[in-house]
C-alpha cells in the first residue's frame, strides 16, 4: 500500500470561521464541499504538497524553545500542530491574526534557516507558518 494523500481533519464548532481563516486570511483553495445529513457540512481546501512529520517529544520541546521560548502547549500534551509553509511569514502572519488567530510567538529564525512563527488558530489549533530562507 502507498498512501496517495495526506488530508488532516479538523473538527470545528464554527465551520464558516474556521473556513473563513483558512481560506481568506491562509489562502487555502476550496477544492470541494459538501451537506450532509442535518446540518452536516464539510469543506476540503487544498495544499500544493503536504508532508507527514513524526517527532519525539525531545524535539517538539526544542522546536517550541525555539519557536516560542518556551513550552507551548497550554498545559495539554501536544499532539499535533499544523506547519505550513508561506512565502512571507511576517505578512502571512498578520494576515492570520487579522483573520482571527491568537498570536503566541511573532516569527523568528531558526537554526534550520526558516523564519516561524507559532499561532493558535481556530478551536485552538497549533500553527507554525514557516518562511523557508535558502
Amino acid at each position: 500500500m502507498s498512501a496517495r494523500q495526506l488530508r488532516l481533519v479538523l473538527e470545528t464548532d464554527d465551520l464558516d470561521a474556521a473556513v473563513a481563516f483558512y481560506r481568506d486570511a491562509l489562502g487555502l483553495p476550496v477544492q470541494e464541499s459538501y451537506d450532509g445529513e442535518g446540518d452536516a457540512r464539510v469543506v476540503i481546501l487544498g495544499i500544493p504538497s503536504a508532508t507527514l512529520e513524526l517527532a519525539n517529544r525531545s524535539q517538539v520541546e526544542f522546536i517550541d524553545r525555539v519557536e516560542v521560548g518556551a513550552p507551548a502547549a497550554h498545559g495539554y500534551p501536544l499532539t499535533m500542530r499544523v506547519a505550513l509553509e508561506v512565502a512571507d511569514a511576517a505578512s502571512a502572519t498578520e494576515a492570520a491574526v487579522a483573520g482571527g488567530a491568537e498570536l503566541v510567538a511573532a516569527p523568528v529564525e531558526t537554526p534550520w534557516r526558516s523564519l516561524n512563527a507559532r499561532l493558535e488558530g481556530p478551536d485552538g489549533v497549533a500553527l507554525t507558518l514557516f518562511q523557508e530562507l535558502d
